[in-house]
C-alpha cells in the first residue's frame, strides 16, 4: 500500500460515467478532468497564475517530452531541478512519451525495434528515441505521471499494419516498465517528494497505452497485454488521428468498460467539448487537447451553442459576450465587437482572451460533468449539453 505512486477512487457513477478522486504526490485531482496542454513548458497564451486562479483552477497540465528534450534540453532542465522548478508550476504534471510527435514526423523518421530515429523539426539534427531514453528524459523532467513510449498506427490502418504497431507497442511497454522501475530505484526522479499526503510513495506514476487502431480485436488484445505488464493507469492512444468520429466513439465504448475499474482511464489527445462529454458517458476519466489554446490563437471560441469564429463580419458591432451562458472574466467584461477589433488589429491580447475563455469553458464543462454524475443527473446533462452545443451560435 505504501508503494503506490497514485491513488484512485471512484466516488460516484451513472451508467459507465464515473466521478472520482485521483490522488497524486502534488495534490488531489477530481475526475473526469481536462488537462491543458503545456507543450514546451507553457500553456500557450496564459500565465500559470490564471491557471491556478479560482476561475480556472487547473490541477494538472501536460508537458511534452519530445519538445522539451530538443529544446531547452534535459541538461538545462536537470540543472534547474526538474520541470516543476524550471517553469514555476507546483501542481501536478503529466508528460507524454514523445511517441506521437515522432509518429507525426512521417517520412523524416525511421522506426526500428530499438526505437525511432528522426530529424529534429528545429534544425534537422538526427536524434534517437527509445523506450529507455524516454523514461530517462521523463525522470529528469520529474513529471508526476509518465507515459510509456508507444507506436501510433494511423486511424485507418489495416489490420496487418495495426497488428505490427500493437506488437511493437507491447514490447516497448515492457521495456519502458523495466527502465522506469530501475530509474525509480536509482532515485533519478527529480520530482520525487519526501513529504506527501496519505499512502503514496512520493515517486512517479507510469501509465500504459492501448493501441490497435479501429480494430476491436486488436484493441482488446492490446489492453490485455498492457494490463498483464501492470501500470498505475491506462490510456487509449491512437484515436483522433484521422478516423471518422463514430469510429472513435465506438472504440471507446467497447474498450473503456474493459479497462481496470480501479485505475484511471485516459483518452489521449481528445477533443472538442462534445467529445469529452461523450467519452465520459463511455467511461473515460482523463483528457487532454490543444484545441482550446490553438483555436483561441486563431480567434475561435468554444461556447455553449457551438464554436464561434470572431472573423465573421456579423460580430463587428455585436455588444454581446462570446457566450451569454458563460461566467468567465472575459465574457463578463468584453463584447464580441471589442474582441473582433483586437483580433483584426493583430493585438496579442486577442489570443490571450480567447485562450482564457476557451480554457474556462472546457474546465467548467468538466466541473458540471462531475457535479451531474455525483447528483445522478448526468444523462439529462449530456442530452441538454449536446442539443444546445449543436444548436448554433446566434
Amino acid at each position: 500500500m505504501s508503494e503506490r505512486a497514485i491513488g484512485f477512487e471512484v466516488t460516484a457513477s451513472e451508467g459507465e460515467a464515473r466521478a472520482g478522486l485521483l490522488q497524486t504526490r502534488r495534490g488531489v485531482i477530481e475526475t473526469p478532468v481536462f488537462m491543458p496542454v503545456g507543450t514546451a513548458g507553457t500553456v500557450k497564451g496564459t500565465r500559470f497564475e490564471a491557471l491556478e486562479s479560482e476561475e480556472l483552477d487547473a490541477r494538472v497540465i501536460l508537458g511534452n517530452t519530445y519538445h522539451l528534450w530538443l529544446r531547452p534540453g534535459v541538461d538545462v532542465i536537470r540543472s534547474c531541478g526538474g520541470l516543476h522548478r524550471f517553469i514555476g508550476w507546483e501542481r501536478a504534471l503529466l508528460t507524454d512519451s514523445g511517441g506521437f510527435q515522432v509518429w507525426s514526423l512521417g517520412n523524416i523518421r525511421k522506426l526500428k525495434e530499438e526505437g525511432a530515429e528522426f530529424r529534429s523539426h528545429l534544425d534537422g539534427n538526427v536524434f534517437f528515441l527509445s523506450p529507455e531514453i524516454s523514461m530517462e528524459v521523463q525522470a529528469a523532467l520529474g513529471s508526476d505521471i509518465v507515459m510509456v513510449l508507444d507506436e501510433c498506427a494511423p486511424g485507418e490502418a489495416s489490420h496487418g499494419e495495426a497488428r505490427t504497431s500493437l506488437e511493437l507497442t507491447a514490447r516497448w511497454a515492457r521495456r519502458s516498465r523495466s527502465r522506469f522501475d530501475e530509474l525509480q530505484q536509482e532515485g533519478a526522479d527529480l520530482g520525487k517528494r519526501s513529504e506527501h499526503d496519505g499512502p503514496l510513495s512520493g515517486g512517479q506514476a507510469l501509465f500504459g497505452i492501448v493501441q490497435g487502431a479501429a480494430h476491436a480485436d486488436l484493441r482488446r488484445e492490446s489492453l490485455a497485454r498492457t494490463v498483464e505488464i501492470g501500470f498505475d493507469g491506462y490510456a487509449i492512444g491512437g484515436l483522433s488521428v484521422g478516423e471518422a468520429k463514430p469510429v472513435m466513439y465506438d472504440t471507446v465504448e467497447m474498450l473503456a468498460p474493459l479497462m481496470p475499474p480501479g485505475s484511471p482511464r485516459y483518452l489521449m489527445g481528445v477533443g472538442t467539448p462534445e467529445d469529452l462529454v461523450e467519452a465520459v458517458a463511455r467511461g473515460v476519466d482523463m483528457f487532454d487537447c490543444v484545441l482550446p489554446t490553438r483555436n483561441g490563437r486563431t480567434g475561435q471560441a468554444y461556447t455553449s451553442r457551438g464554436r464561434l469564429s470572431i472573423k465573421n463580419a456579423r460580430f463587428a458591432a455585436d455588444a454581446r459576450p462570446l457566450d451569454e451562458a458563460c461566467a468567465c472574466s472575459v465574457c463578463r467584461r468584453h463584447s464580441r465587437a471589442y474582441l473582433r477589433h483586437l483580433f483584426t488589429s493583430g493585438e496579442m491580447l486577442a489570443g490571450v482572451l480567447f485562450t482564457h475563455h476557451n480554457l474556462a469553458f472546457f474546465l467548467d464543462t468538466m466541473r458540471r460533468v462531475r457535479q451531474s454524475i455525483r447528483s445522478g443527473d448526468f444523462a439529462r446533462f449530456r442530452r441538454e449539453f449536446i442539443e444546445r452545443i449543436n444548436s448554433g451560435v446566434e
